[in-house]
């Protein structure tokens, strides 16, 4: 589904990656961990197309097609989606509004007709049951006065309703508590398929025991520097990333 080959990205004149290869198949769950400043982020960002990030050299290649020239809504209406680490408000659109409308400007793309409102109904309610999401809060403003886990869980019921191939789940876990944490992860569980694909941003472990990842990769300096299955976060978590430097250095 997704191959990133030798990607090299640069902001403001500082190159963040310096040479990123990954695989993501069908129906795979992957994780990428590392410290701050590793290129997390940044790494999401540009796979979804944000502009501030410039790519050097490398190819971003969606369903045998390179998407490295592609816009961010050329990219969302080919069925990759980002989950903003820092979500933005934007008052006077209702979550109601703006999930129709991104909907049927994915369709508009795909050459299909507007999705019928009935349809659009059913969908919202399944949904937000799914989300446990209470139907006042989808005619509130998008993210204006939401609280942390609110944008989180408003960010996953996007995702439930457009239904993107590739699901990129930046940080999805920050400021959340255990409860929340749960609930947004009982929805990215059961939106999962065999044809869906999903890559989780995180710092911690705890968020993998919830969503249990294929493969888990450590990012530094930049870098993919060691790939495991859930047992590597087990074993950051207990460790942390000094050890893992230690070795890159030891291979030198």
């Amino acid at each position: 589904m997704l191959k990133i080959k030798n990607l090299h990205a640069n902001v403001e004149g500082q190159e963040i990656l310096k040479g990123i290869d990954l695989e993501i198949n069908p129906g795979e769950v992957h994780a990428i961990m590392g410290p701050n400043g590793s290129g997390k982020s940044t790494l999401a960002s540009v796979i979804a197309g944000n502009e501030d990030f410039e790519v050097t050299e490398g190819d971003i290649i969606f369903e045998e097609s390179n998407i490295s020239e592609l816009s961010p809504d050329e990219r969302a209406h080919k069925g990759i989606f980002l989950s903003f680490q820092y979500p933005v408000e934007i008052p006077g659109v209702s979550v109601t509004n703006f999930v129709r409308t991104s909907i049927n400007e994915v369709r508009k793309a795909r050459n299909l007709e507007p999705m019928p409102a009935k349809d659009m109904l059913k969908m919202i309610k399944e949904k937000s049951e799914l989300l446990k999401i209470d139907r006042k809060f989808l005619s509130r403003s998008l993210n204006e006065g939401f609280s942390g886990g609110e944008k989180k869980r408003n960010e996953i019921f996007q995702m439930a309703m457009l239904e993107p191939k590739l699901a990129i789940l930046d940080e999805t876990d920050s400021g959340l508590d255990i409860d929340a944490i749960r609930v947004v992860s009982d929805g990215v569980n059961q939106l999962k398929t065999k044809e869906n694909a999903t890559l989780m941003i995180t710092h911690y472990q705890r968020l993998l025991d919830y969503i249990i990842p294929d493969y888990v990769h450590v990012l530094l300096d930049g870098k993919i520097v060691k790939s495991g299955g859930k047992e590597l976060a087990k074993e950051l978590e207990v460790r942390g990333y000094d050890w893992i430097k230690e070795e890159q250095i030891a291979s030198l």
